[in-house]
């Protein structure tokens, strides 16, 4: 059954312990006087059995005294506390300073503060078959504590548990790569898509808990040994094709530029095979991997 949370109100320890002290003045007082009489009693051969009414009743009343001291506590700033009596929850204390309660409350503290969880490296297969090893970061804080107390075990281990079976989903989900597909969203390519449905997803799997997760982000996004030195090659040869069609755009235009500025002056007219000598010249110039080396030619074109 679900529990839900209850929120308790409880008395101020520092009123509380004033009216202990001086509920404890007033019996020690009232002890002091009874065996007072009870002396008097024995040395006058009175009634001593009023007198040890009298003593039992004080005895007893102090006895309960000793144990209302049990019912102090604290709460320091974003920690709560679950009482809980004889197996019954009760209701929680949320509100930071020094409290007393029932002493029969058993009082169980709940940090609420916000906690980071730096998640281990799992290797998963993505959207495509490919094995990519992945971790993630999760920040998270406890919103019920009646939840995280009684509906799951070990709630802490339970956020670990549930952040990674999470964590595994989402990567089965989709690609590592979009591989300049632009409607593709990819691990490595859609940061924020990406840590934005990891956080809805764990935050569904940890809702029993009591948790609330303010932030997931992906920490290690790799490919697994086992395939990694492919993947390598194989952006290195989309790079270096990449590479290579803004150097041929960019030698295309600077050709047609050259040309364009050639005929507009007019002083140079080169026909159809010198522009093709002059452009495969340009080219191999501005395309090759190595500085050209010129070759002064003292004849002309047809020689």
């Amino acid at each position: 059954m679900e529990t839900r949370e209850i929120r308790r109100e409880v008395v101020n320890g520092w009123a509380a312990l004033t009216m202990l002290i001086v509920a404890g003045l007033g019996l020690a007082l009232y002890v002091y006087v009874v065996i007072r009489m009870l002396v008097v009693a024995v040395d006058t051969h009175g009634s001593v059995a009023f007198s040890v009414v009298l003593l039992v009743a004080g005895v007893l009343v102090e006895l309960v005294w000793i144990v209302c001291l049990v019912g102090f506590f604290t709460l320091q700033p974003n920690e709560g506390a679950a009482l809980v009596l004889f197996g019954k929850y009760c209701g929680s204390v949320r509100t930071s300073g020094f409290w007393w309660a029932n002493p029969f409350y058993a009082k169980q503290k709940v940090s609420l503060r916000r906690r980071n969880l730096n998640g281990q490296t799992i290797k998963v297969n993505d959207l495509r078959g490919n094995p990519v090893e992945i971790a993630a970061v999760v920040v998270w804080r406890v919103d019920d504590t009646a939840k995280a107390l009684f509906d799951v075990d070990r709630y802490e281990q339970y956020v670990q548990v549930q952040s990674e079976a999470a964590l595994r989903h989402l990567a089965m989900a989709y690609p590592y790569d979009s591989y300049h597909e632009t409607d593709v969203i990819s691990l490595r390519g859609s940061t924020d898509e990406v840590s934005k449905a990891l956080m809805g997803e764990v935050q569904e799997k940890v809702l029993k808990a009591g948790v609330v997760i303010e932030e997931a982000r992906l920490s290690h996004l790799a490919y697994a040994q086992e395939i990694a030195g492919a993947m390598l090659q194989r952006q290195q040869a989309e790079a270096i094709v990449a590479a290579r069609s803004r150097i041929v755009d960019g030698a295309v235009g600077m050709v047609e530029m050259a040309l364009d500025k050639l005929e507009a002056t007019g002083k140079i007219q080169l026909d159809e095979e010198h522009k093709a000598t002059m452009v495969n010249n340009l080219l191999v110039v501005l395309c090759g991997h190595e500085s050209a080396h010129p070759i002064v030619n003292t004849g002309t074109l047809y020689q």
